[in-house]
């Protein structure tokens, strides 16, 4: 039945890291002024409350895994630490200079590309100037991403005195003929010494990203991956798909269509994976992510008080994530903002005085309600609106997209809400895209994630019957 169900829903879906996606923002979504309004309305709204979230992202890379999608730089050459630095620091006092009072900093993400890229002294320069005019939250908390093989005990220590605790290992599977493959080799002795040093120095929690679906991985080879990660054991991971899109990453071109284990074969990675991780006490607490007992994240989906951005899931519920660097993206809540892409664009944007922005979005009324909804299917696995305040009559016609969810046993409808079942954990992006109003209304979005548009008129009438026959009702 799960192989079924995995078939059945395969096609493609948004990780909803936002609502709505990046594809439905545009060029002139958020004008300069638009955004300084977006982040002051934001910062009134949180900052005193929940605080603000920082993500800061240092494209460069010295070498070139050709799986990755992630928006990157490949040079060995060191010299653009400096000026990308001091844009760093630009730009970040340029969002100083607009909020109307001191930010409250409660937790921040250094990604790319390859945070340690940067020397350990240039990170410290980075980091104590980010902070030299904010307030950092009692239960702030920091975290990195790190390639083991880039990382030296003397990054690992200076990140530390300034403050993180946390750090992400770029695993993705330790077998090495698929590391070939990926043009990432790094054996499993290399990432067990940068571990052992990293917990040595005092830092509280490792995160292990895993991949299936890369080329020429097997049950065999997933099976010693997860062996070996079980030797580590790691406090948090992330195993997730392996997205091949040739058309837009050079790299991943370099591959052999026979090489990708697809349809039935990828599922079975993955339920092998799942088997062995549950086996050992992960606990998947949302799309693709696991936690082990006592971590924080594992506590925050028990609490339910589980988030999501940006950055992926975290424990810290926070409205306003400020991020720095190209290709970033910043979220006000009422509106979003990605940077330029290219290093040096965005370096010469920051240096002309204006925020860098390549594209956003300022939500609608509807958008908000439905970013709530998703959200809360996100990290919750149900959502209700019988607050009338959370109601739309998008959320209508969600339902009639639902019913055939509900009878696969992946979703129970109620009047006012739906509930994930267990079973439908791993199709909570299938789930979300029933409240995805701007995928169905698109043609470009329909086409490229295979809904529909003659079955989205049918929901939609429906819809309207259905509701015109209440409001007759008497009484």
């Amino acid at each position: 039945m799960a192989t079924n169900l995995a078939e059945k829903y395969s096609n493609p879906g948004p990780r909803y890291t936002s609502y709505p996606t990046i594809p439905s923002w545009s060029p002139d979504g958020v004008s300069q002024e638009e955004w300084k309004e977006a982040m002051v309305k934001g910062f009134n709204d949180s900052n005193d409350t929940t605080g603000v979230s920082m993500y800061i992202h240092i494209p460069y890379c010295e070498n070139y895994c050709y799986f990755c999608g992630c928006n990157a730089h490949r040079t060995q050459d060191h010299s653009y630490e400096e000026p990308y630095l001091q844009a760093l620091l630009k730009e970040w006092q340029m969002y100083l200079d607009v909020f109307p009072g001191t930010l409250n900093v409660k937790e921040m993400h250094i990604g790319g590309g390859t945070p340690t890229f940067f020397s350990p002294d240039n990170l410290i320069r980075l980091v104590n100037g980010l902070y030299e005019h904010v307030n950092k939250a009692d239960d702030y908390m920091f975290s990195f991403e790190t390639n083991p093989r880039s990382t030296t005990r003397e990054h690992l220590e200076a990140l530390y005195s300034v403050g993180f605790r946390r750090m992400s290992f770029g695993i993705q599977d330790f077998d090495p003929v698929v590391q070939q493959e990926i043009n990432r080799p790094q054996s499993y002795e290399l990432v067990k010494e940068k571990v052992d040093i990293a917990r040595e120095i005092g830092f509280t929690s490792v995160n292990f990203d895993l991949v299936y679906g890369l080329p020429k991985q097997t049950l065999a080879t997933i099976t010693d991956t997860i062996e070996k990660v079980m030797e580590l054991r790691p406090d948090r991971l992330a195993f997730y798909a392996y997205g091949h899109n040739p058309h837009m990453y050079e790299g991943q071109r370099r591959f052999k269509e026979e090489d990708l284990p697809v349809g039935a074969e990828k599922q079975e990675l993955y339920d092998k994976g799942l088997a062995m991780l549950e086996s050992i006490g992960y606990h998947e607490i949302g799309m693709d992510h696991f936690a082990l007992e006592g971590d924080a994240l594992y506590e925050a989906a028990k609490n339910g008080t589980l988030h999501r951005n940006f950055m992926g899931y975290t424990e810290n519920t926070t409205q306003m994530m400020l991020a720095l660097g190209a290709s970033s993206i910043s979220d006000t809540w009422y509106a979003f903002a990605q940077n330029e892409r290219h290093d040096q664009k965005y370096i010469d944007a920051v240096n002309e005085g204006r925020f860098p922005l390549m594209r956003g979005h300022r939500l609608t009324d509807e958008d908000l309600v439905l970013r709530r909804h998703i959200l809360n299917l996100m990290c919750r696995q149900e959502t209700s609106w019988e607050d009338p305040a959370q109601y739309t009559d998008e959320l209508d016609v969600a339902k009639f997209r639902l019913e055939d969810m509900q009878n696969d046993g992946i979703v129970e409808l109620s009047e006012n809400g739906v509930r994930v079942t267990e079973e439908g954990i791993p199709f909570l992006r299938n789930i979300c895209m029933a409240f995805d109003a701007r995928l169905w209304r698109s043609d470009s979005l329909s086409k490229a994630y295979n809904v529909s548009r003659d079955i989205q008129k049918e929901y939609i009438e429906r819809a309207r019957r259905e509701k015109a026959e209440k409001e007759n009702q008497p009484g």
